[in-house]
């Protein structure tokens, strides 16, 4: 990648350390005139290692907070590890001897307050030679220190780095080659270690797992001293060398890619994701590189973000000595040992940046590496695709919109597609939209509306087709807009789909027409949605497919079963149902096919035990209609037969049949109206009917038939022919007096006033049952007379009985017992009665010692006879004074009037009265013992019961 194209940012400022002179305590310009020989960086602190052998720790705010002589001579290296609070070096102690690893425990201190050394390593290279030390590493792991040598070896030391132990190893690596190492890394893949390692010529690296460390030639080409390191993630942790010509990156067995930065590289740094290099001023001459580190003419230091591949800082600094990372800010060691800060600006101040330049891509990119959040690159997305709209790319810009959906407002989009030049984007972004679930019921129409305007059947059968899991729009506004736009068919499949059965029967029937298909589909549904499916929609079904319809209905109105198609083999499941529908609710549905209606309630009539009085009266009307319709003998003779039929069944299961009656008179439906009456009883309304037609046959007739139920019915006829004065109706009368003598209905004064009003009946009209009537009312006179004769006789003989007990004695002559029929013995007991009985026999039989047991029987049935007269004549007299009383003390008499003879008291009061005033009619109580004066009765009773021992 050439370096060119790498865009240069300016996102460090860069600024000298500030060093508070006020904060009591040793500050950096203490220590500034030190020469510093190495330094690392790490837990919080700066550390510089000088050439009097001290490390010196500095703080954030520029203090040095402690310093400590680490080494006697010099210190050429340290190393802060990371992750531990471990301080590793190397120096020299005395001159002429190899140098010394020394590792330092900075969480304890030494009696002098030091921070305590835990180990002390001599360096002894592969020659034996005393030399000097080049690079130096320390693994995380705190198991393996690495140095390297001017001449070229490597010595590995395994084992715990914090303690001197005689289990660590020391381990001598076979290089090769006879010239410094310039560079040492470590890097484990799992649990296995490896070690880096070049030199000017080459890079290599060794497997630390295998007893004997091989060696792996990675390149021929190498680095100098300082300039080669290890990456983190953002270069998958590769071993890092800077050449003159690019910088290469290596992994334990392979090489990996390379960047072009071309120059000379006197110093590299990885720090948090940047490669920092320091460049050779490329306007003086060649400075050698060598163990010391001071390079007095300027440098260029560059800072690369190698995953957003720019640039973000480029200056010229005087004698970079060595570039550090911490507190967030690149600290650059200059020859004059200043530190000079290089402070990251924060990553507002980048966008804003890169916004003026237009460099939205830059932007998201920098935003997800640094987690700005959803709500930053939300802001990022809408400021590129506004960018991208006004530059007229649009369907890039609607790409950047579709990344805000769900923070942005759908709308702010929509309006600035909506003209008809860009629905295709408008459209993507729509499904989009749908497609996170987050669409409305206006997104949807607006992308069905898209569609259909594109004409685009291929994605508006994708949109609509999705499955039940993915759906990510409201179906019902689908439906709406495809029905709407006249893609009936896309409207038909998703009601289907989804069970809309509401919207599929709208469109199958308002718009489609298609009624044979609804009336199958609704056959699938439910009880409860197939009822009122058929509610709504059934006049329509029944004027188009009436048959179909009217057999649909009826089902539902007996043992409706759905059918459900499966998805299994074609297979069909039948879904049983228990409910009903009620037929009369589906009555209004056939108000323009009354054939349908027949068929429809004569099924209800014949399936159900006992249809509704409202299904049954229907079917009535409709019968009576057809009737008055038809001009066809044959067909009415049949509707006559169907509707005295369902009459019949209607009387015989006990229903109200007044709104029948009233349909059969509105329709004068003659046979039925008499059918009715009948039924219920009203023989008077028979006779009215035959009356009012003036058909006095069956007048005579219905008196005959119901006569014997209604007795008032020979009376009204006599009282009908009586007043018709022009029809010669004496047949008729003769016919009537003849029943009403046989059965003696009415006295013969009553029918002879009748009689008279009728000018046309003469005499010799009633003159043979005048003649009759006399006849047997002179009979019963006479009969009436013999029996007053017999009972005054009878009252003669009790008062003279009565005389005789009173004032004569009685001889009592009787010689056998009238219990037992023995001849009586002392002791006896007589009654006046001339009954006379053993005394043991009466005490056996008497029940009272009062009565004779002979006559107590037709004596108890006399007195109470005696007293039930008394009872009533008691009782009819509190009845009339109550009566009287209460008809004075009212205000509304009629009422008191109304109220008595609803109680009855007045039945058949008045005929008596007639027939006692009538002279020849009087009648005898039977058993003519109310004729007998009561008191006289009684009496002789009582007398005679007196008994004589």
């Amino acid at each position: 990648m050439a370096f060119i194209q790498w865009r240069r940012f300016n996102f460090f400022n860069k600024q000298p350390a500030f060093v508070n002179g006020s904060v009591p305590g040793r500050t950096w310009n203490t220590i500034k005139e030190n020469n510093f020989l190495c330094s690392t960086c790490g837990r919080g602190f700066l550390l510089f290692g000088d050439s009097q052998g001290y490390v010196h720790f500095v703080n954030n705010s520029f203090q040095v907070i402690s310093s400590f002589r680490a080494f006697e001579n010099v210190v050429t290296h340290l190393f802060q590890l990371k992750q531990h609070h471990m301080l590793a070096g190397v120096g020299v102690d005395e001159e002429g001897i190899n140098p010394v690893i020394r590792v330092w425990n900075l969480d304890k201190r030494d009696k002098l307050g030091n921070p305590f050394c835990c180990r002390v390593q001599p360096t002894i290279p592969a020659s034996n030679v005393p030399t000097e030390v080049t690079v130096f590493a320390v693994h995380e792991n705190l198991s393996l220190m690495a140095v390297g040598f001017t001449q070229g070896s490597i010595v590995v030391y395994k084992g715990d780095i914090a303690k001197d132990r005689l289990t660590n190893k020391t381990i001598h690596l076979t290089t090769d080659v006879v010239e410094p190492i310039t560079g040492l890394s470590f890097y484990s893949i799992g649990k296995t270690p490896y070690l880096f390692a070049s030199t000017e010529r080459c890079v290599m690296s060794f497997n630390l797992q295998d007893k004997v460390a091989k060696k792996n030639v990675l390149d021929n080409r190498g680095c100098p001293l300082h300039c080669s390191m290890m990456s983190n993630a953002e270069l998958d942790n590769q071993f890092v060398i800077t050449a003159t010509d690019a910088v290469y990156l290596y992994l334990p067995d392979s090489r990996g890619p390379c960047f072009v930065f071309e120059g000379e590289k006197v110093l590299a740094r990885w720090y948090n994701g940047y490669l920092i290099l320091v460049y050779k001023d490329r306007s003086k001459g060649s400075v050698p590189s060598t163990s010391t580190m001071r390079m007095p003419d300027k440098n260029m230091v560059t800072i690369y973000d190698m995953k957003q591949k720019l640039i973000a800082y480029s200056s010229p600094l005087p004698g970079v000595q060595e570039v550090l990372y911490e507190w967030g800010s690149v600290f650059v060691l200059t020859a004059d040992n200043n530190l000079i800060c290089l402070q990251e600006i924060d990553i507002h101040q980048k966008l804003e940046m890169l916004f003026k330049k237009n460099l939205y891509s830059l932007a998201v990119n920098l935003a997800k590496s640094q987690d700005l959040g959803k709500e930053g690159l939300i802001d990022i997305f809408k400021q590129y695709g506004d960018h991208l709209y006004s530059k007229g790319d649009y369907d890039t810009a609607i790409i950047q919109y579709i990344k805000t959906i769900g923070h942005l407002e759908p709308s702010y989009i929509i309006r600035k597609f909506l003209d008809a030049q860009r629905i295709h984007n408008l459209t993507t972004y729509l499904e989009a939209l749908h497609g996170r679930g987050l669409a409305n019921e206006d997104h949807t129409t607006l992308l069905l509306n898209c569609f259909t305007k594109l004409k685009d059947v291929k994605n508006l059968n994708k949109f609509i087709m999705t499955p039940h899991t993915e759906l990510h729009f409201d179906v019902e506004t689908a439906i709406r807009v495809c029905r709407q736009a006249g893609y009936y068919e896309h409207a038909l499949q998703l009601a289907e789909k989804h069970s809309k059965h509401k919207w599929y029967l709208k469109i199958q029937l308002e718009d489609a027409r298609e009624y044979s298909k609804a009336l199958s589909y609704i056959r699938k549904l439910p009880f409860t949605e197939a009822e009122n499916t058929i509610k709504q929609y059934g006049k329509v079904l029944v004027h188009n497919v009436p048959r179909e319809a009217t057999q649909l209905l009826k089902t539902l109105c007996t043992d409706y079963q759905p059918t459900e198609e499966s998805n299994v083999g074609g297979s069909s499941t039948r879904l049983k149902s228990t409910a009903k529908s009620n037929g009369e609710e589906f009555i209004h549905i056939f108000v323009n096919s009354p054939n349908m209606l027949v068929e429809f309630l004569e099924h209800l009539i014949k399936v159900e035990g006992k249809a509704s009085a409202t299904v049954c009266n229907t079917l009535l009307e409709i019968y009576l209609h057809k009737m008055n319709q038809t001009d066809s003998m044959k067909e009415k003779a049949s509707l006559e037969e169907k509707t005295l039929k369902l009459l019949e069944d209607m009387s015989s299961k006990k229903y109200e049949t007044d709104q029948a009656l009233v349909l059969c008179q509105m329709l004068n439906f003659k046979r039925g109206i008499l059918y009715l009456y009948e039924a219920a009883g009203l023989y008077q309304q028979i006779l009215r009917y035959h009356m009012d037609h003036e058909t006095y046959g069956l007048v005579v007739e219905t008196c005959r038939r119901h006569g014997d139920k209604d007795k008032t019915l020979w009376q009204h006829a006599l009282t009908y022919f009586a007043q018709q004065r022009d029809v010669d109706c004496k047949q008729y009368i003769t016919q009537v007096l003849t029943h009403i003598d046989k059965h003696n209905l009415l006295p013969p004064l009553l029918v002879i006033q009748l009689l008279s009003r009728n000018p046309s009946a003469t005499l010799a009209v009633v003159k043979d049952y005048i003649l009759r009537r006399i006849r047997q009312e002179t009979e019963e006179i006479n009969k009436y007379e013999q029996s007053i004769a017999g009972y005054r006789e009878e009252t003669e003989k009790m008062k003279t009985n009565i005389h005789e007990l009173k004032t004569s004695a009685t001889i009592f002559q009787e010689t056998k017992c009238s219990l037992c029929n023995h001849d009586l013995e002392l002791p006896t007991v007589h009654f006046l009665c001339q009954h006379s009985y053993h005394q043991h026999c009466f005490e056996s039989y008497a029940e009272n010692e009062d009565e004779c047991p002979v006559c107590t029987g037709h004596n108890r049935k006399i007195m109470e006879n005696l007293r039930e007269q008394e009872q009533a004549l008691a009782s009819s007299l509190d009845l009339q004074r109550q009566f009287a009383s209460q008809l004075k003390t009212s205000r509304d008499g009629f009422s008191v009037i109304a109220d008595y003879f609803s109680k009855g008291v007045f039945n058949k009061l008045t005929l008596l009265s007639d027939m006692e005033k009538s002279p020849g009619n009087s009648r005898v109580p039977s058993g003519g013992a109310s004729l007998i004066d009561p008191s006289l009765q009684k009496e002789l009773l009582m007398m005679q019961q007196a008994n004589m021992t």
